[in-house]
Order: structure tokens, then C-alpha cells, then sequence
């Protein structure tokens, strides 16, 4: 049982973090919120996400596992205006969600569940390097590098005690280093590892929105962010594996 209302854009936001890796997921439903654990296709990044009953505007729900196509989803806040809010609700053992904004509502039918790959298990991975960076600056510097590269090198240079981003092309290259005065904070252990931009750019676009974005790094180690939504009351992580540079 499902019985919710919440603002559209925070419910944008949430969904947005999802589909930035994965078309469709297994949301856990619980009397204290969402949450959801996704990895994509190819095995290379992975989403985590909470969404605490304090987000909504009310909410009510019993212990649940519900298949979303997250595509469907984000097409339906095409209707959704500025202040708009969006009703959600799902009766015991029911197949379809029912989804009402801006004066429309859906009918949605949910995904078997047993057609979604399975939650995957976090992984423990020692990532000693650690800052804190505005979302804002952080996209702009995935943004940047794209213009040269489909991948980029980030890391952490101890010695001068900045985080770097370096993206090389065949004829071009670009350098981005924030320093310690630049970052909300860092902890400067050595860290170096390459990553596709073709992921970090969606990731970017969302992380953009936050006031802060925790990264963790390590040598040859994946990357892990983590920042906050729905103005607190929601949390995102998101894991990407390194690319293996050629020799």
C-alpha cells in the first residue's frame, strides 16, 4: 500500500538520479521512505538512493517492492508545473500505480519485479582520498573535459594539495586544479584513476543541483560521490568503476 504526495520538482530531482544510470528499478517502499539500488547494464556504475518520508508532503506506506520504469516516470513531469505537487497511490497487491499532476492522471503498470536485476551489494573499497566540492563546479569541470575526451583523469595530488581533473584528446588536452582553498574540504591522500565521461556526464548534470558532492578516490580504485536531495531529506551515491588506461 501506497499513499503519497510530494513536490514535483523534488520528485524530479530523485527520479532524474536514478535514470541518470538505469531506465527501470526496484523501489523499496517502507512506512519511512524510498529507497532504490541500481547498477547499469554494463556493470560499471551503480546508484543508490533515499528518499525519507519528510521529503513528501504526506506519505503513507507499508513494506513493499515495486518494478518502475523510470523512463515512463520522467515523461509524466512534462505535465508538471512550479509548485505542482504529484499523488501517488497503490492499493494492497495492485499492478498499477495511480499518478496525478497538474489535473492529469495516469494509470501506470508496474514492472515484475522479477524481470529487474537484483539489488547489488554494495562494495567495500578502501577510498582514502576525499574532498568536498560544489556540484555547480564539478559539472562544469566534466563539462569542460568533454569537449576534448570521452574520459578523464581525476585525482588527488598530496604534495600541493589539490584536486586535479585532466582530460587528453589526440590533439588537445585540458587541465583542471582546484585547490584547498577552492574545495569545502579534502583530505589529501594520493589518487589517481581514469573514468568515461560519457557516464560522468549524466551523473554531472544531476549533481549539479547540490550545494555539495562528496568525492572518495583511491590508485586504479572507482570513484564514489555523495550528496544530498530533496533539501536534505534525501540521499544519493553514485559508484563508477575506473577505465583501464592502455599502456
Amino acid at each position: 500500500m501506497l499513499k503519497a504526495t510530494i513536490d514535483a520538482e523534488i520528485f524530479r530531482e530523485a527520479i532524474d538520479a536514478i535514470s541518470a544510470l538505469v531506465p527501470e528499478c526496484r523501489l523499496h517502499t517502507t512506512d519511512s521512505g524510498f529507497s532504490t539500488r541500481a547498477v547499469d547494464t554494463a556493470n560499471v556504475a551503480m546508484v543508490s538512493l533515499e528518499l525519507k518520508k519528510e521529503a513528501f508532503e504526506s506519505y503513507k506506506a507499508t513494506k513493499s517492492q515495486l518494478g518502475i520504469d523510470i523512463s515512463k516516470m520522467k515523461n509524466i513531469f512534462n505535465m508538471a508545473g512550479k509548485g505542482d505537487l504529484i499523488s501517488l497511490e497503490l492499493g494492497d497487491n495492485a499492478q498499477k500505480m495511480q499518478v496525478s499532476v497538474h489535473g492529469y492522471h495516469y494509470s501506470i503498470t508496474l514492472l515484475d519485479t522479477n524481470t529487474i536485476r537484483k539489488d547489488p551489494n554494495p562494495p567495500t573499497i578502501n577510498l582514502p582520498g576525499k574532498l568536498t566540492i560544489a556540484g555547480e563546479d564539478l559539472n562544469n569541470a566534466i563539462k569542460a573535459a568533454a569537449v576534448i575526451s570521452d574520459k578523464i583523469a581525476m585525482g588527488i595530488n598530496a604534495k600541493d594539495q589539490t584536486f586535479f581533473m585532466i582530460a587528453e584528446g589526440d590533439t588537445d588536452n585540458i587541465r583542471r586544479e582546484f585547490s584547498k582553498d577552492e574545495l569545502k574540504s579534502l583530505s589529501a591522500n594520493e589518487a589517481r584513476s581514469l573514468f568515461s565521461l560519457d557516464y560522468l556526464k549524466d551523473m554531472g548534470k544531476v549533481m549539479s543541483r547540490a550545494q555539495e558532492v562528496e568525492v572518495f578516490l583511491g590508485m586504479d580504485h572507482p570513484v564514489r560521490f555523495s550528496f544530498d536531495i530533496a533539501n536534505g531529506n534525501g540521499h544519493v551515491e553514485y559508484l563508477l568503476a575506473p577505465r583501464i588506461e592502455a599502456d
